[in-house]
């Protein structure tokens, strides 16, 4: 079944999420960039208010030019927080290969997730890699939140062979991207292991506002009808 990630900003926005059913609580900071991370000591509180109720994941920021030293101190540094996940996005650099090869290490310690990015041109070759290296789960998310959501950038054949190479891979798979309602019956189908929203559950559907608890229920609800839909 299809689970969905809520990306909240704090202990509260935790809790309205956890409230309504979300599946993985996703630590980020939507102010600070595409992966902008929350500081370690807001995501170790964020991890002991979840309390292993569900999986929590944070981001480690975004490094544009992947630099292995700088890529690989912060994910070790948001690890020692306790999560259960430590999301790296992977941007088009000289330096990408590198930066895997020096993460190959981290990903038998701690369970690593890549991101892709639907809007920057995915080397959707890249799963294969991750697995062999040791990556827990692989997403495609949009780098640029001003650009249109993810089905603007890719369409649903392409991420429909997303989700089934990270399965057959046996990594975990989640699409994200400034997802609205309307594409949940457009991406759920394809059975992706998450979906990511962010500004969906929004005061204005907008990502750098607070949580919204109508907005939360709102698409909780669209969720649970669509996966009754598929049962």
């Amino acid at each position: 079944m299809t689970g969905w990630l809520a990306s909240i900003t704090g202990i509260e926005e935790a809790r309205l999420a956890l409230a309504a059913g979300a599946h993985i609580i996703d630590a980020k900071n939507p102010h600070a960039g595409a992966l902008g991370a929350l500081t370690h000591a807001t995501v170790h509180a964020l991890v002991a208010e979840v309390a292993g109720r569900v999986p929590v994941s944070a981001t480690i920021g975004d490094f544009p030019t992947m630099d292995p030293l700088a890529v690989t101190g912060a994910v070790a540094e948001m690890a020692a927080t306790g999560v259960d996940f430590v999301k790296i996005g992977l941007f088009p650099s000289p330096a990408l290969a590198d930066c895997l090869d020096a993460l190959a290490s981290l990903a038998r310690q701690y369970r690593l997730v890549a991101v892709l990015f639907a809007d920057r041109n995915p080397d959707l070759q890249l799963p294969a890699r991750l697995a062999a290296i040791g990556f827990n789960g692989v997403m495609l998310d949009t780098a640029d939140k001003t650009g249109g959501g993810l089905l603007a950038h890719q369409p649903v054949a392409r991420l429909a062979e997303f989700v089934e190479q990270a399965r057959y891979l046996h990594l975990l798979s989640g699409l994200a991207g400034s997802l609205k309602l309307a594409d949940i019956p457009v991406l759920m189908p394809l059975k992706p292991d998450y979906l990511g929203f962010r500004g969906a559950l929004c005061h204005g559907h907008t990502r750098t506002h607070t949580l919204n608890t109508s907005a939360i229920a709102t698409l909780a609800k669209a969720m649970e009808k669509q996966a009754a839909l598929e049962r």
